[in-house]
């Protein structure tokens, strides 16, 4: 039997798009080096996003576009949203382990206000597939 849908579902999933769709903004600007963009980094923090291994710059992509995808699928009321949401977050987890344990990133992006940002993404990345896992156990996603 099918749930209705709440109002509050419908605003997750509005503001999980868009959410993810600054993130993806943040990629494409990183990616094509977009001077406007990333003329506020330090020289420092430039050379560290551009020297990140390929492995990094693939799990950020697929943490990127999987969250866009995964609300997408959210808002399309999708059970596959669970699936897409959890690749998304376990390839942010694992570019975060890279970027603050395994390199020199809490170093170059250790201000507050960074690390703040940066729990932020996960806290909210864990918080869309917990939502999106419970929303499939009452029916709202199919």
């Amino acid at each position: 039997m099918e749930s209705k849908t709440p109002w509050y579902f419908w605003l997750v999933a509005a503001l999980a798009l868009l959410w993810n769709a600054g993130g993806a903004l943040d990629y494409v600007m990183t990616q094509t080096r977009n001077e406007e963009y990333m003329a506020q980094f330090t020289q420092e923090q430039l050379a560290f996003f551009y020297g990140l291994p390929s492995w990094v710059v693939a799990c950020w992509a697929t943490a990127v576009w999987g969250g866009v995808l995964g609300a997408l699928l959210l808002l399309l009321r999708r059970e596959v949203a669970v699936q897409i949401l959890l690749v998304s977050f376990a390839a942010m987890a694992l570019s975060m382990f890279h970027n603050f344990l395994l390199s020199n990133g809490l170093e170059v992006m250790g201000d507050p206000t960074s690390l703040m940002f940066s729990a932020a993404i996960f806290v909210i990345s864990l918080a869309l597939y917990l939502f999106a896992r419970r929303m499939t156990r009452v029916g709202i996603l199919r």
